[in-house]
C-alpha cells in the first residue's frame, strides 16, 4: 500500500499500539479511499481485539470517527464510553499485540500469509505487525533499514 494507506500498527496513539491504524481504516473507508482488501475485515481481527480491549462498540466508534476530531480526541471518547486501561494493562496490550504470530496460535497464519506474499524467506518478519508493515511496503518496525545499493 502507498503512503495514503493506514499507518503502521506499531505506531502508538495515547500509548496504545494499533489504535491509530484502526482509526485510519475507518476514516479511509468513510472517504471511499480504503483498499478493497481491507474492507472485509473492518471491525474484525485486530480491530475487534482493540475495541474489546477498550470496551466500545465498533459501529459507535465508526459514527464517532465520522464526526471528526483528532486521534487523541477519539481515544478520549473511547475512554469515556468504554474504559480507560491502566498503564500496566496498556503495557500488556502492546506487548501482546506486537508479538501476535510469534510462537502462538497465529504462527501458522503468519507462515501462510508470508508464503502467499512471496516473503517466506524474510526472517525479519516474525509477527503479524511485521508482516503488515512489510506487506504495505514499510520496513518492519525495529528492523534495520536496508542499505541503499552502491553506485
Amino acid at each position: 500500500m502507498n503512503n495514503s494507506g493506514p499507518r503502521s500498527p506499531f505506531v502508538r496513539t495515547g500509548g496504545l499500539v494499533y489504535f491509530g491504524r484502526m482509526i485510519d481504516k475507518i476514516r479511509l473507508h468513510a472517504q471511499g479511499k480504503l483498499g478493497g482488501e481491507y474492507v472485509p475485515n473492518l471491525g474484525k481481527g485486530f480491530d475487534e481485539r482493540c475495541i474489546r480491549f477498550l470496551h466500545v462498540d465498533y459501529h459507535q466508534l465508526v459514527d464517532r470517527v465520522k464526526q471528526g476530531g483528532s486521534d487523541e480526541e477519539i481515544l478520549q471518547w473511547c475512554f469515556e464510553n468504554g474504559r480507560r486501561p491502566e498503564p500496566d494493562e496498556i503495557y500488556v496490550w502492546n506487548e501482546f499485540m506486537r508479538k501476535r504470530g510469534w510462537n502462538d496460535e497465529v504462527s501458522e497464519t503468519l507462515k501462510r500469509r508470508k508464503k502467499e506474499s512471496h516473503m517466506a524467506g524474510r526472517s525479519e518478519i516474525q509477527s503479524m505487525f511485521d508482516y503488515i508493515d512489510a506487506d504495505e511496503g514499510r520496513t518492519p518496525f525495529g528492523q534495520p533499514k536496508p542499505e541503499p545499493p552502491l553506485p
